[in-house]
Order: C-alpha cells, then sequence, then structure tokens
C-alpha cells in the first residue's frame, strides 16, 4: 500500500500519480488534499509520514509545488526518510542507498512523463542491504 499526499500546488500532478498507480494495480491511500484551494503541506506530510511510519503504508509519495516544503516537513518525523527526487538516477540511488520510504516531487517542476518515470523506479528499486548503507541508515536514525 503506498500512501499518497500533496499540497495544491501538487494536486494535479497527484491525480496523475494516483491513476498510475490505479492502472498498475499498485493499492494506496489518498491522503489528501483534494482540490486546488491552498491548504498548509505540512498537513499532508505528516497524515503520509504517519501512514509510513505505522506500517499501514510500505511507502509513501508526497507532492507540493517545489517538492521541497513537504519534503522538509516530512523529514520533521521520526522514522521517515523522505527524498525529494527530479530525476530517475536520484529516485534509484536514494532506494539503493538510503532505503527511502517516502518520495517527493514538484508538481510544478515537473512533467508527467517525468515523474511517473520517477514513481516507477523509486516503487521498483530496493534497498541494496550493503552494511555501510544499513550503517549510514542507523546513524540518520540514532536520537541525540
Amino acid at each position: 500500500m503506498i500512501a499518497l499526499g500533496c499540497d495544491h500546488g501538487g494536486y494535479q500532478l497527484k491525480q496523475e500519480v494516483a491513476a498510475y498507480l490505479r492502472d498498475k494495480g499498485i493499492p494506496y491511500e489518498d491522503c489528501g488534499c483534494f482540490g486546488t484551494e491552498a491548504v498548509d503541506y505540512p498537513i499532508y506530510a505528516r497524515k503520509v509520514g504517519e501512514k509510513v511510519v505505522s506500517g499501514a503504508c510500505e511507502k509513501g509519495i508526497l507532492i507540493c509545488g517545489t517538492g521541497i516544503g513537504i519534503s522538509i516537513a516530512a523529514n520533521k518525523m521520526k522514522g521517515v526518510r523522505a527524498a525529494l527526487c527530479s530525476d530517475c538516477f536520484s529516485a534509484e540511488a536514494t532506494r539503493l542507498h538510503n532505503d527511502a520510504n517516502i518520495l517527493c516531487m514538484g508538481g510544478r517542476v515537473l512533467g508527467v512523463g517525468l515523474a511517473l518515470k520517477i514513481v516507477e523506479t523509486f516503487l521498483n528499486t530496493p534497498f541494496s542491504g550493503d552494511q555501510r548503507h544499513v550503517r549510514r541508515i542507523q546513524l540518520i536514525e540514532e536520537e541525540k
């Protein structure tokens, strides 16, 4: 199950991602927002983050205008490793090396075709499990 969320700036791209997931038979939960009226992106980052951290959803996808604000907000949550990606190489690398569990994208930055390729790459790339990456993730997760 994929948790899907956005703010008003990411609403149109979220609709495209939802259609892609439906077409591929990938189950998802739409955590909002549900229109183009201005909303606060941290609310939706938290909703998706909670679904991922709780285990209710395996991964998440968040979209705002640039992807920046929503990724910052998501990464404030313990257990979230949200990665802002604007290309397929980054989407692949963040799964392989960082075991990122939330993909963030900019609805005003990416075209639909590229965004869907990024989603596909993110969802289909497994974590490598290499010990150096496991160690680095543990360092990220340590509380200070």
